[in-house]
């Protein structure tokens, strides 16, 4: 029970007195500029009782009509306004930077960080007592809770929810994963131009992020994990009614939240942080939330590690059974088996039941009674996909600040493998000449791309599954060990170490490799070495020479200067520095 007598989930309770609202220094004081805010606020349409005196709620909006991930958000905002004015609060919508992972070049996470930083100075700047973040595309669920951490109000998370499964021919597709797939059946001659041009209408049917268990799905499941969503929001189907019933709910919790004074610091703690590494891990999940997860837990002020998804990793098993890291099932499976609330109920001896959520006041209550539903989805204890999570981390000469991989969607033959390596300088270049018979490309070698990383990327684009050589496709080869600096889609598979840290475009060691050298691979061992010994990698260092820098001006040239590598988040160093920053002074 709470000081007001109710249970954290409920509805009602003490509310704050208009004066004790942020939104009050704009609003409510006799001043000049209040006056002017007041007036303005009637050149809006309002009345003065539709928001005087109320919660004012902000409503961040990732809509865009070209992302197909978020372009239902338009109508699930006004539904997220419908709860906030039956909870007596007053909704502004704010549309910020969409980042669509299907089509901004060279990548979105190039522009992470400035979708957090409009978001933290939003919200700073105007006269907002609490927060709806609206996302689910890959990068738009961390920016959105990073730049909410950094202001530090109440806020709570709606996620835009998987897309519906695929059809093609009989068969359910997955997003991503089978679209790697049949382009590699397309190389090797397999399926034809008329077989693709039914696949691209049959692979992605409705709003939605990808419905496999992909980075989308991955990072909105550790919202929901980390306590800042609705109940079993991460799962829910974009187009499905709940859906809609889930974003009214949201805008009826934040103003409960406003009045509760309950923070998103009281939230993002250490404990919270640790349990949506757990989930992940558990759920097979994207090799990308290593480094969201890093990042958006230094914005909260707690320290979490390559060395903490490690060591927690060989605690949890895999019990989804969601394509890629699963074999069979996708997110509408997942949510009708019981959705994260389900899945959280088979591993909460390794959760931290007791901290806070939105909607609750322990994760204990929140997931009290939730049942699983179908144990070949989510499985049973006794019956895991994998007895350990899905994501190992990696150290050597080649990555002293790690790697990771996720060893559940490789071939098991290949996690303790040594090879020639072939080495491409870029992305364009290994396009070009992959196919190179020259180039004598064998299955035992290993692939390694470099100047893929955060800074020689630019922004550490999805290169990392790079594509295996036509004549080894007509082979019936569907797996090499292939190394770079990048990171890989999380709908991706594959024998794929990234993250290399540091990067080959600052000089890391991956800049010394040669074509021919030998790399051994062992996960079990947690290794990535270069078979080169200490002094002939020294007389190479000597004669490295960085290359220049990607931008010369504007968000790249900055983007340059701040970014930090894969193993701390690649946040901006000025971004993720301890410090207060005031609120504004709006009188």
């Amino acid at each position: 029970m709470t000081e007001s007598g109710t249970t954290q989930s409920g509805t009602t309770g003490a509310r704050k007195r208009p004066e004790d609202l942020r939104s009050h220094q704009w609003y409510g004081t006799d001043g000049l500029r209040s006056f002017s805010h007041r007036a303005r606020t009637r050149q809006l349409g309002y009345l003065p009782e539709e928001h005087l005196g109320k919660p004012v709620i902000a409503i961040l909006n990732t809509w865009s009509d070209i992302n197909p991930c978020h372009v239902h958000l338009r109508d699930r905002a006004q539904a997220v306004k419908r709860g906030v004015w039956q909870a007596g609060g007053f909704p502004l919508e704010f549309p910020v930077s969409t980042l669509s992972e299907t089509f901004q070049k060279p990548t979105p996470m190039l522009y992470r960080n400035l979708l957090a930083m409009e978001t933290e100075e939003l919200l700073r700047s105007y006269p907002v007592d609490g927060a709806v973040l609206m996302g689910g595309c890959d990068k738009s669920t961390p920016a959105l809770l990073m730049g909410a951490a950094s202001v530090d109000l109440p806020a709570v998370f709606v996620p835009a929810g998987p897309m519906l499964p695929g059809h093609w021919r009989g068969e359910t597709l997955g997003s991503g994963t089978d679209m790697w797939k049949y382009w590699d059946d397309k190389r090797a001659g397999v399926i034809g131009d008329c077989e693709m041009q039914e696949l691209e209408s049959g692979l992605a049917r409705s709003p939605g992020h990808c419905m496999t268990m992909g980075t989308a799905s991955t990072l909105t499941a550790a919202a929901e994990a980390l306590g800042v969503t609705i109940p079993g929001a991460s799962s829910i189907p974009a187009v499905d009614s709940g859906h809609d019933r889930m974003a009214a709910a949201a805008g009826l919790r934040i103003v409960e939240l406003v009045h509760r004074d309950r923070k998103l610091s009281d939230i993002l703690t250490a404990d919270a942080f640790e349990d949506a590494v757990t989930t992940v891990l558990g759920l097979g999940g994207s090799t990308n939330a290593v480094i969201h997860l890093i990042a958006m837990a230094g914005r909260a002020g707690v320290v979490l590690t390559l060395d903490d998804f490690d060591r927690i990793a060989r605690t949890v098993p895999v019990l989804a059974n969601v394509r890629p890291g699963g074999r069979t099932y996708l997110m509408e499976d997942f949510h009708f088996a019981g959705g994260l609330p389900g899945f959280l109920s088979r591993i909460e001896d390794l959760l931290h039941l007791d901290r806070p959520t939105v909607s609750h006041d322990t994760l204990r209550e929140q997931i009290a009674g939730a049942q699983v539903h179908h144990d070949d989805v989510i499985r049973p204890r006794d019956e895991p996909v994998a007895d350990e999570g899905g994501v190992a981390v990696l150290r050597g000469n080649l990555c002293p600040d790690g790697a990771v991989i996720k060893h559940i969607a490789a071939e098991p033959h290949l996690l303790r493998h040594t090879g020639p390596a072939v080495v491409f300088d870029d992305y364009r270049s290994m396009q070009r000449t992959i196919n190179d018979p020259d180039l004598g490309i064998t299955a035992d070698h290993v692939l390694v791309l470099r100047n893929s990383g955060p800074k020689g990327g630019p922004g550490m684009p999805e290169y990392g599954m790079l594509p295996l050589p036509d004549h080894l496709l007509k082979q019936g080869v569907r797996d090499m060990v292939r190394i770079s600096d990048a990171r890989m889609s999380g709908t991706s598979y594959g024998t794929c170490v990234l993250h290399i840290a540091p990067e080959s475009y600052v000089g890391g060691p991956l800049a010394l490799v040669r074509t021919g050298d030998l790399i051994t691979l062992d996960v079990e061992r947690r290794l990535l070495r270069l078979e080169v010994d200490d002094e002939e990698l020294e007389r190479r260092r000597a004669q490295w020479t960085p290359p220049p820098a990607r931008y010369e001006r504007g968000y790249g040239a900055l983007y340059n200067e701040q970014i930090t590598q894969a193993d701390t988040g690649c946040d901006f160093e000025f971004l993720a520095r301890p410090g207060t920053v005031q609120d504004p002074y709006a009188g």
